[in-house]
Order: C-alpha cells, then structure tokens, then sequence
C-alpha cells in the first residue's frame, strides 16, 4: 500500500491575497492527419530515391566494373579485333563514355516519373498544413 506524502490540496483558497489557481489549458485542435514529418509519403519517396540512385549508379558502375574485369581476368576478349583491326578493348573503352550518358538519362527519367510527382506532392501537403497552422 502505497501514501502520498503530500497533503491535499484544499479546493478553497486558504489565504485571501493568494492568487487563484491557474486554469487548465484548453484542449487543442488536433488536425485530422499526421504532420508531413510521419507522413507515408516520405518513406515512399525515399524508397524511391533509393532506387533511382542504385539504378543508375549500378549502370554506370557495372559497366565500368565489367571493363575492368574483362581487361584483368580475358586478356584475350580484350585484344580480340571486332571490325577493321579496332580491339574490343578499345571499342568498350569509348563505350563507356554513353554508358554514362545513358545513366544520366536513366537518372533523369526516373526522377520526372517517380520522384518529383511524390516531392511536389508533399511540398503541396506542407505548404497546406504551414497555411493551417498560420490560421490558428
């Protein structure tokens, strides 16, 4: 069993000059959605950020990863002639060079497709609940 020390609180003021108690704070107006911060849209724009930046990042990487080890480990594919005596060495070399482009391409693609509609989407809520929040 457990007591309260404290004595308690007379609901009358025990001393005339005392001031009044204050009052309870009035119970605030909570919006009907969670605040952009928790807001779902945020985990899914960051998956999806995630994933247009291994996707281009592998393109790009991959290929060069594949230059490199095709040139330690298949000597041979390398100095092999493709057409008119140019080395497949030579023609991966200056392939590389789209390759890149093609990344970029790629990141650029998936940027206005996927990522900007969801951060344009949660600019919008934002500014929504910034305007909410001002009126109060």
């Amino acid at each position: 069993m457990s007591h309260d020390p404290s004595p308690p609180e007379p609901s009358y003021l025990t001393y005339p000059w005392q001031p009044p108690p204050p009052r309870p704070p009035e119970p605030r107006h909570v919006p009907h959605r969670a605040p952009v911060g928790h807001h779902s849209d945020l985990r899914v724009l960051r998956g999806a950020y995630r994933l247009q930046r291994r996707t281009a990042t592998l393109t790009a990487l991959g290929y060069f990863t594949l230059f490199l080890v095709l040139s330690a480990f298949a000597p041979g594919v390398m100095t092999s002639t493709v057409a008119d005596g140019v080395p497949a060495g030579l023609l991966l070399a200056v392939l590389q060079l789209p390759v890149t482009w093609l990344a970029i391409a790629l990141y650029e693609h998936t940027a206005r497709r996927r990522v900007d509609p969801l951060a344009d989407r949660i600019r919008k809520t934002a500014e929504l609940d910034a305007r909410r929040g001002a009126a109060r």
